[in-house]
């Protein structure tokens, strides 16, 4: 059974202004790969989700989760 990951990739992307294929780059992937992430077609391995994080220099948790993240302007988010 392949569970889901959710992910914000795309949305740190969006803040540092970088695309996916910059993102690819210098990850070392292709950039499709990236895309697949995003979409949630493609979880990737540990490895490459803590290259992630680090990467935008944040905690794994906060680019991956097995639970959906709250919107943005979610009421729940408030707090």
């Amino acid at each position: 059974m392949s569970e889901l990951v959710h992910n914000r990739i795309a949305m740190l992307r969006a803040e540092r202004g970088i695309s996916r294929r910059q993102l690819a780059e210098a990850l070392g992937v292709h950039y499709q790969t990236i895309g697949y992430l995003e979409r949630g077609e493609f979880s990737p391995s540990l490895h490459l989700a803590l290259r992630i994080a680090r990467h935008f220099e944040v905690p794994v948790e906060v680019v991956f989760s097995t639970e959906p993240f709250p919107r943005l302007g979610d009421p729940a988010r408030s707090a």
